[in-house]
């Protein structure tokens, strides 16, 4: 019953280590760019949502704030593309890398001004109460965060496989000239890429702070995420997915397990694993480029 018990939490945690890389694979595929600042997307979204939600703010019905919290999120995300990175455009990569780094300093001072440095709650009915099988108690906000990831999963298969816009994404990110002469608008396209991957980030963190309390650090997630991606292949949607799933079912098995502390290393030393014996990650889809 404990290994369930602990095999439930992990995947929750592990679900939303997984949107959050997510978003760092969709803006790789489609920019070659990594975002550091995507874990500090998740905390923008999630204190969007309490902005919107608390009573104490603007106090709104929950599910009407959430389609309002995912238009929010992904118009910074276009807006961020549109009024910023496209400027860099044709810079190297540690110089994008170095922008998106500041960028999260930003985010999250900015955060510290709007909503304070004090941990706050979001007024969730997702965090509704527990359900408990026999010896294992499982908390609704868990199950929420595992049913909507794997809901969030399906729709992102389906829109990249069936959607002119998804398809166009693809397209762009294997070879963006190629896409350029085949009439494809890139640099929207690109535009929307981040625009999506803010409203991915969004959905995290709304799960994130329906399972407990939220302040401004919690965009430190992030590097969790980062190497959730690197695990399971930077450039698989799928694989950012898996390796989330298995950062996230370490963490309790090693905190169980092993001697104290043990539990912060144990994604890292995976990763660093991985990268010896498989440096483009457990799942990666590999293509050869043409030069």
């Amino acid at each position: 019953m404990e290994f369930l018990q602990l095999l439930l939490s992990g995947l929750a945690n592990g679900c939303v280590y997984g949107l959050v890389a997510l978003g760092f694979v969709l803006i790789y595929k489609a920019t070659e760019a990594v975002n550091f600042a995507q874990g500090d997307f998740m905390m923008l979204g999630a204190f969007v949502m309490v902005g919107l939600v608390n009573p104490q703010f603007l106090g709104l019905n929950f599910w009407l704030a959430v389609p309002l919290a995912l238009l929010v999120m992904g118009v910074f995300g276009y807006l961020l593309d549109l009024a910023v990175l496209r400027f860099m455009f044709g810079q190297s990569q540690i110089a994008v890398v170095i922008l998106t780094i500041s960028l999260g300093f930003v985010i999250r001072f900015v955060a510290g001004l709007i909503w304070g440095h004090e941990p706050l709650n979001l007024h969730s009915p997702l965090a509704f109460g527990d359900l408990r099988l026999g010896d294992v108690v499982i908390s609704f906000a868990d199950i929420s965060v595992i049913v909507v990831t794997v809901l969030m999963t399906l729709f992102l298969w389906q829109f990249f496989q069936r959607t002119k816009l998804g398809l166009a994404m693809q397209a762009a990110s294997q070879n963006q000239m190629a896409a350029y002469y085949m009439g494809i608008p890139v640099k929207r396209v690109q535009g929307a890429v981040w625009a999506l991957a803010g409203v991915v980030a969004c959905v995290a963190g709304i799960l994130y702070a329906s399972k407990g309390t939220l302040d401004i650090s919690a965009g430190f997630i992030g590097i969790k995420a980062f190497a959730a991606a690197v695990i399971g292949g930077f450039g698989s949607l799928p694989g950012a997915l898996m390796g989330g799933l298995i950062v996230g079912v370490i963490e309790p098995f090693a905190s169980r397990y092993l001697p104290a502390g043990y539990s912060q290393i144990a994604p890292y030393a995976l990763l660093i694993i991985v990268l010896v014996f498989r440096p483009n990650g457990l799942f990666s889809q590999v293509r050869i480029k043409k030069v």
